[in-house]
C-alpha cells in the first residue's frame, strides 16, 4: 500500500521507485501484488500516462488513511521520546543552506546518530508530494493554507558597500542620502526601491533605486557589492567578515531594512514522525542564534 500511494504521488512507476530507493521493476511487482491481493486493477497505464482505476481512487483515500493510522499506532507503542531514525528529506535556500544552517543540521545529526538527511538546496517553493520532501526552511512569508509554518528567526538585514563607492565623500547619515549612490537589487526581495526603518525612532524612508545589477542570489549580490559596483541590502550573517575585515561599511546604521522571517513549513497531518519532530525541536533551538550572526547594535 505504502508503494502505491508513493506511484500515485509521484505520478510514475519510476519518480516512485528513485524516491523509495528501489528498482523500477521491484516497484511494478509491488503493485501487481496489490492488485492481485483486491482482485481489482487499481492503475490504468499506458506507454504515455497513468491513471486511477474507480477502484483505485477508493483505495488511494483508504490506503493513506490506514498508513497514517499505523504510523501513529506505532508511534504510540515506541512512546514519544523514542530515538528517530531513517532519512529526512528537508529543502533549504541555497545561501542559508550552504552556511548558516549547516550548524544546526550538523547539531541534529550529532544529536541522533540513526539518523541521515538528504539537505536539497534550492530558492522555489518545494513540491511536498512529488518530491518526497518532508519539510522546508523558507526565508519570507508563507501564504499556503495547507502549510504548517512555525516561525524560527527574523534574519536582520542591513546596507552596506565597499569603501570605494563613497570614495572621497562623506558617509550618508540618513537614509534619504542613499538615493544618490549606485544600487544592487537582491530582487527576490527588492527591485526599485527599499523601505528603511530608523532604529529608535521608527521613522520610515523609502528609497528610489535604479540598479545597476539585479539579481535573486544572495552570493552574487554580496560579491558584486564587495567589487565596489554598488549598495546593497542584505542578510548581516553574510557580510559579517567582510565588515570586520574592513572590506564593506555599514552604512547608516541606525537605518534598516525590515528583518526576513524564516519560518520551517511542512504539510498538514494528523500525525508527524518522530525524526520530523525532532527536526523541528532542533532547528527551534538553535537557528536564532545562527541567523543573527554579524549584526552590531546601532550606532
Amino acid at each position: 500500500m505504502q508503494t502505491f500511494v508513493r506511484i500515485v504521488e509521484a505520478g510514475s512507476l519510476s519518480a516512485a521507485a528513485a524516491q523509495l530507493g528501489a528498482t523500477q521493476p521491484t516497484v511494478s511487482r509491488r503493485l501487481q501484488a496489490l492488485e492481485r491481493s483486491l482482485g481489482t486493477r487499481l492503475l490504468s497505464r499506458s506507454t504515455h500516462a497513468m491513471k486511477l482505476t474507480e477502484d483505485g481512487e477508493r483505495c488511494f483515500a483508504r490506503a493513506k488513511e490506514l498508513i497514517e493510522a499505523w504510523d501513529s499506532f506505532e508511534s504510540d507503542l515506541r512512546g514519544a521520546g523514542a530515538e528517530p531514525e531513517g532519512t529526512l528529506r528537508v529543502v533549504a535556500p541555497h545561501a542559508f543552506g550552504q552556511n548558516v544552517l549547516v550548524g544546526p543540521l550538523a547539531g541534529y545529526l550529532r544529536r541522533y546518530p540513526r539518523m541521515s538527511v538528504d539537505w536539497l538546496l534550492h530558492d522555489r517553493a518545494p513540491d511536498f508530494i512529488a518530491d518526497a520532501v518532508d519539510c522546508a526552511i523558507h526565508v519570507g512569508e508563507v501564504n499556503d493554507p495547507q502549510l504548517v509554518a512555525l516561525k524560527l528567526a527574523e534574519v536582520p538585514r542591513i546596507v552596506v558597500a565597499a569603501p570605494s563607492v563613497l570614495g572621497d565623500g562623506p558617509a550618508p547619515s540618513h537614509a534619504k542620502d542613499l538615493a544618490a549612490l549606485p544600487w544592487l537589487a537582491l530582487r527576490s526581495f527588492y527591485r526599485t526601491d527599499i523601505t528603511l526603518t530608523h532604529v529608535q525612532s521608527g521613522e520610515r524612508h523609502s528609497v528610489p533605486i535604479t540598479p545597476r545589477l539585479s539579481t535573486d542570489s544572495l552570493y552574487a549580490t554580496c560579491n558584486a557589492t564587495l567589487m565596489g559596483l554598488g549598495v546593497s541590502v542584505v542578510s548581516a550573517w553574510a557580510v559579517a567578515g567582510d565588515l570586520a575585515a574592513g572590506r564593506l561599511v555599514h552604512l547608516t546604521p541606525q537605518w534598516r531594512a525590515s528583518p526576513l522571517p524564516m519560518h520551517l513549513v511542512y504539510p498538514y497531518a494528523r500525525h508527524y514522525p518522530a525524526k520530523l519532530r525532532r527536526f523541528v525541536e532542533a532547528m527551534r533551538e538553535s537557528v536564532p542564534g545562527a541567523v543573527t550572526t554579524g549584526l552590531t547594535p546601532a550606532d
